[in-house]
């Protein structure tokens, strides 16, 4: 489809690496799109899994681009992660990237009894991603922050937390609890927070399963782009009911 099924949409979640910039560089045309979505009304969730950036250096970024987002428009896994931890008083053994390592802080990580993984990068070492899979063959929870399998920026393509995560849970046969997309219930959140229906938000990403797949599934509407991690393979897994684009800046709603 080449454009939203219901032309009532009243808000719209916008993935962020690869859909707004790409390293440290702006998409052609996304500031501005971001700024007439605003004047035009719409409500605007910033939805990422960006799990090497905390909270407020994602903020101080898209600040820098030139894009106007406050805090309670940003919804990120790692923040999702923090409140499953909570709720559930887990204590984690934290593959996580060290600048995201002061997020989780007031987080009691002593004698862990889940394993939470991120985007740990050099710190995913075969050492410990060891001890991660003795703990996990002790029975307790793999909490994933984000499930993608890879990131594009401006090195190129790199392997993401989805691929470790699978490997320890075929490893230790078990199922990883995913915060962030395209887990429902992190989306579920997001459409809450907005007070409008879910079919009434549209959900923007790169990311063929996280971003469109997971919005689908929790009943938004969504939208493919050409950029970022984009493959032309992509377009032959779209979902009937989603729709593209060649980039955000060719976003058009009434």
């Amino acid at each position: 489809m080449m454009s939203p099924s219901n032309s009532n949409i009243k808000a719209v979640f916008l993935d962020l690496s690869g859909v707004l910039y790409i390293g440290t560089k702006a998409l052609p045309g996304a500031v501005e799109t971001v700024h007439h979505l605003k004047q035009q009304g719409f409500i605007l969730r910033f939805v990422t899994n960006t799990a090497s950036q905390p909270s407020e250096m994602i903020l101080q970024q898209l600040t820098r681009l030139g894009f106007d987002v406050n805090e309670t428009e940003l919804f990120t896994a790692p923040k999702a992660a923090i409140q499953y931890l909570l709720h559930h008083q887990l204590r984690p053994y934290c593959l996580i990237h060290t600048l995201l390592k002061p997020e989780f802080e007031d987080i009691d990580q002593t004698d862990p009894n889940c394993v939470l993984l991120g985007d740990a990068q050099d710190d995913l070492t075969y050492q410990n991603l060891n001890t991660a899979f003795n703990l996990l063959e002790q029975g307790y929870p793999l909490i994933g922050i984000g499930n993608n399998k890879y990131y594009k920026d401006s090195e190129g393509f790199k392997l993401d937390a989805g691929a470790f995560i699978h490997a320890l849970e075929w490893a230790s046969d078990t199922r990883a609890i995913i915060t962030g997309k395209p887990d429902k219930t992190f989306f579920d959140e997001v459409v809450a927070s907005t007070g409008v229906p879910a079919d009434q938000c549209l959900m923007i990403g790169d990311d063929i399963r996280g971003d469109v797949g997971g919005a689908i599934n929790a009943g938004l509407q969504a939208a493919l782009v050409r950029t970022g991690k984009f493959k032309p393979h992509d377009e032959t897994l779209l979902p009937d009911t989603a729709w593209i684009l060649d980039s955000i800046q060719k976003l058009s709603l009434p």
